[in-house]
């Protein structure tokens, strides 16, 4: 069961979108001294070692991981071993406005596959939302100029994104399915390492395709060593805690419609970098994507 939207848990889904925002414009600084998928790999192999201390039982012979093994292991498949491995190759060959386009849907698609794979009934409150939202971030995208949008050609970037954005969406519905033994499900550290556990073997498995297929190199130094240390404590660690505590509140759903900040917070972000001060359209976007959380989380009158 999942309750309804307060001050409290609206501050713990704004980590995530946060700390992604911070992750992409990581992942768009270091994408020639790294391969993307060898990224995603060593992002999570360094916040594996980190998470060790708190949940190294969970490999334990007897430990209640290895009866739940295949539900951890599509977790683990999809939120560690697919999403940001997608989402950096997809900076590839795709340009930054494409994929955070076609990322921004994720609304959409948690409504879409709550209703199709797990019964979930969407509202019209939902739907409208949804559209406040997606608004906003493509007024973001578009920066007060609709004509930008129009220019847009989809590359296999696009594609890669867009798959990531699937996954998430499985991902998260997945999250909100109580189906993990107590102790686990009870111990946040435990729940993200048993991911880990898995998702290190897809991420791996993904990274030495990487290796074996193309000419991939590492630029080791400084630069790489804290982006490393960033993306595994930020995005990895602490946004996917947050993000999963926001799930089990208010479900996937309402949650959804927070990941609409990230391209908001990375335009702030470029901002703050690039020294290129906010615009008018940055107030109307945010009015916009926040408008959607609240009209999607209001509970019908009488409820």
């Amino acid at each position: 069961m999942t309750a309804g939207l307060n001050f409290r848990t609206a501050l713990l889904l704004l980590v995530p979108p946060l700390l992604w925002a911070g992750n992409a414009v990581v992942g768009r600084l270091v994408h020639d001294l790294v391969p993307p998928i060898t990224l995603n790999f060593l992002r999570w192999a360094l916040a594996f070692v980190f998470m060790l201390p708190l949940a190294g039982w969970l490999l334990r012979p007897h430990s209640s991981l290895w009866p739940h093994w295949k539900r951890f292991a599509v977790l683990g498949l999809l939120g560690v071993g697919c999403y940001n491995a997608l989402q950096y190759l997809a900076l590839q060959t795709s340009t930054p406005l494409n994929v955070t386009l076609v990322a921004s849907s994720v609304p959409v698609w948690m409504l879409a596959i709550g209703a199709l794979c797990f019964g979930q009934r969407i509202s019209r409150r939902q739907v409208l939302g949804a559209l406040l939202s997606i608004t906003g971030v493509l007024v973001v995208l578009s920066r007060g100029q609709w004509s930008l949008l129009v220019q847009i050609r989809l590359v296999p970037g696009d594609v890669y994104v867009l798959l990531a954005t699937l996954a998430w969406a499985f991902y998260s519905w997945m999250l909100s399915q109580p189906k993990d033994p107590p102790d686990i499900r009870n111990d946040w550290a435990a729940f993200l390492t048993a991911q880990m556990v898995f998702g290190l073997g897809w991420s791996g498995l993904f990274a030495a395709g990487e290796w074996a297929l193309t000419d991939a190199r590492i630029v080791w130094g400084w630069p790489l060593a804290a982006a490393l240390f960033y993306v595994a404590i930020g995005p990895a660690i602490l946004a996917y805690r947050c993000w999963g505590v926001g799930v089990q509140r208010v479900g996937p759903n309402i949650a959804g419609f927070f990941s609409n900040l990230t391209p908001l917070f990375a335009a702030l972000m470029s901002a703050a970098f690039l020294g290129e001060l906010p615009q008018p359209y940055h107030g109307i976007a945010f009015v916009l994507i926040v408008g959607g959380i609240v009209v999607s989380s209001r509970r019908p009158p009488g409820r």
